[in-house]
């Protein structure tokens, strides 16, 4: 059985697409209850007969899903892929698609 942690708390949390991958979320999303209301990540197996060729095996791999469907699809990344992304979103480049303070209200609203 995998977890899911926020970085203050730890639960049990299975993705049966990746079973037994220990998942992380932001620390501002609640964990108890557990509020389904994040995007997600984790550390995913080394990559293995992967699809693309240039994606050799051995590569390190990372996970991502969404933490409301425990049964959805989980998209793999290179870790390279991963910095390279987290990268731009630390300089700003994806901050016009985040949320305003209302759309937060309303989502808290809505998963009360």
């Amino acid at each position: 059985m995998g977890t899911i942690s926020n970085g203050r708390a730890t639960k049990s949390f299975e993705n049966i697409q990746a079973p037994g991958l220990d998942w992380r979320k932001a620390s501002r999303t609640d964990l108890d209850p557990i509020l389904k209301d994040c995007v997600i990540v984790a550390e995913a197996p080394d990559a293995n007969g992967h699809p693309h060729p240039h994606v050799p095996d051995g590569t390190r791999m990372v996970a991502l899903s969404d933490d409301k469907d425990d049964t959805g699809p989980v998209l793999y990344f290179t870790r390279a892929e991963f910095r390279k992304f987290l990268e731009g979103a630390k300089n700003g480049e994806f901050d016009n698609l985040m949320a305003t303070d209302e759309e937060l209200e309303q989502a808290a609203a809505v998963a009360a």
